[in-house]
């Protein structure tokens, strides 16, 4: 019998019965960690099934998921260029006192 981990909820992939998108899991398993780290240190909400379930997933749809992701990391990118075009001030202020801050260290 086949098992759902994933699905698509709002126009964001997320796990079943969860509120982690299948995006941050999968970025995850892309930088290099295991399921097992995935489902311990990063996703201690998600069982172990479900970590290997969304990677299986993403496997069997990768075209589509790597399509997916990237469309949602062009739509950050632009939301973000949006909020700084808004309040042009306010983001040139958190810039000097992040780098302020980077000397320091």
């Amino acid at each position: 019998m086949a098992k759902d981990y994933a699905e698509q909820r709002d126009g964001v992939y997320k796990l079943v019965a969860s509120r982690v998108s299948l995006d941050s899991v999968i970025y995850q398993f892309l930088d290099g960690l295991s399921p097992e780290t995935i489902a311990t240190e990063c996703f201690p909400t998600l069982s172990l099934e479900q970590v290997y379930g969304a990677i299986a997933f993403y496997l069997a749809n990768r075209s589509e998921i790597d399509q997916y992701m990237a469309a949602q990391r062009e739509d950050y990118k632009a939301k973000c260029q949006a909020a700084i075009e808004q309040d042009p001030i306010f983001y040139q202020r958190m810039r000097q006192i992040r780098n302020q801050q980077q000397v320091v260290l």
